[in-house]
């Protein structure tokens, strides 16, 4: 089946086209991303699978402009990879924020669009531009099946004493106020990779799974079930990131609204767009430029660096402590997979488990890595993530369950 995977950001959109034979049989025909939606001049980046890629900058007005330039790439005669749009079979797309109304990944439909819609209010970065997504393939693709996989589903099985918030009980049963997590897709594909790859018994183990990037979150997973996450109802809660604050006291953004005589949306602008790395180091949002900062002994950077692992190995000791101890540890996303010097400075951290840290093993960058001693009795690894995948598989199974 072959299936077009995609991810709408504001101004972006980004996607995969994958010939899915089964869960492990596939291949990867194209990716790319058409950016800049909505400026002046938008650019198509387009990867043909064994063929150059091709770069061109156009007008992108809107979305649905920007899914036809998608498809016009896929069947150029000299860079597609289609004969035409009829071989797209099914379309995958994911989407930040299902709040409590999805368990699982979903076919497309009017009723599915509305509770979409209800969790913009969650997600007002991510959830209006999966819907332009979606209006877009149904009016360039009206028949190809579509189907929305949600990065909270995965934390669907937290229990309610791990997702409820010392609030009034009725703001959840007006608003749905509760922690949701983000992230899911990953967490979710992480913790069955990784546990492949040293292996575990995913239904029989204790892990936590960190994937550290431009947002972060960590979970913890009892027998391949999310129990606790870091983020919350929308993705600021948790570790510092590169442009949100993270775990912070509610009085201390109330007191600098008063101080400063902020308005909702200009603090909502401050604690997601201006803090983390970024706030704290005053230079940068970008990880790598941050070590360079440090390296080259900027205090601030080192400063929201030691924060970071500082925050890591305390939200890793309290998952140990709720799942009465833990057998994996596994990191993936862009720092997660790139960075030996974090995830060595974690790890040490936990000697008392019994983790034996394999300091030569951890130079990998990038690639999958058991990063643990063989008679290490909490086992790491780098597991690189694949969410892509993971919507192309849900995708499949639903749209063959529609034929049954």
């Amino acid at each position: 089946m072959i299936i077009l995977v995609i991810n709408c950001g504001s101004s972006s959109i980004k996607y995969q086209l994958l010939d899915m034979k089964n869960d492990d049989v596939y291949s990867l025909l194209a990716k790319g991303i058409v950016e800049k939606i909505g400026l002046e001049c938008g650019r198509l980046q387009h990867t043909p699978a064994g063929k150059e890629k091709v770069v061109k900058d156009l007008p992108v007005p809107d979305h649905t402009v920007g899914m036809q330039i998608v498809l016009d790439a896929l069947i150029d005669k000299d860079r597609g990879v289609l004969k035409s749009f009829d071989d797209i079979e099914a379309v995958g797309h994911r989407i930040v924020q299902g709040a409590d109304f999805f368990s699982g990944s979903a076919i497309v439909d009017e009723d599915v669009i509305k509770k979409i819609d209800f969790c913009c209010d969650f997600a007002p970065l991510h959830n209006p531009a999966h819907l332009l997504g979606i209006r877009a393939c149904q009016e360039v693709l009206p028949s190809v099946p579509q189907v929305v996989t949600f990065d909270t589903a995965f934390h669907q099985t937290m229990p309610p004493y791990a997702y409820m918030y010392g609030l009034p009980y009725e703001y959840y049963d007006k608003y749905h106020i509760r922690r949701y997590g983000a992230h899911g897709t990953s967490h979710q594909f992480v913790a069955k990779k990784g546990a492949e790859m040293v292996g575990l018994d995913l239904n029989n183990s204790r892990i936590i799974t960190c994937h550290i990037g431009n947002g972060s979150s960590i979970t913890a997973i009892v027998n391949g079930k999310s129990i606790d996450t870091s983020m919350g109802l929308t993705p600021l809660e948790g570790l510092v990131m590169g442009t949100r604050c993270g775990d912070v006291d509610a009085n201390a953004v109330l007191y600098m609204m008063k101080k400063e005589n902020l308005t909702p949306d200009q603090m909502y602008d401050i604690v997601n767009k201006k803090s983390g790395f970024l706030g704290v180091s005053q230079k940068t949002s970008d990880a790598r430029e941050l070590d360079e900062l440090a390296n080259n002994g900027h205090r601030q950077a080192k400063l929201v660096l030691k924060m970071l692992t500082f925050q890591m190995i305390k939200y890793i000791g309290a998952y140990t402590a709720e799942m009465n101890g833990v057998d994996a540890i596994f990191f993936t996303g862009g720092i997660g997979e790139h960075n030996s010097r974090l995830r060595r400075r974690v790890c040490e951290n936990f000697t008392y488990l019994g983790l034996a840290f394999d300091y030569e093993a951890n130079t990998a960058w990038g690639v999958d890595t058991v990063i643990s001693l063989p008679d290490s009795k909490v086992k790491v690894a780098l597991v690189t993530t694949d969410e892509e995948l993971v919507i192309a598989r849900d995708t499949m199974h639903l749209v063959q369950s529609m034929d049954e």
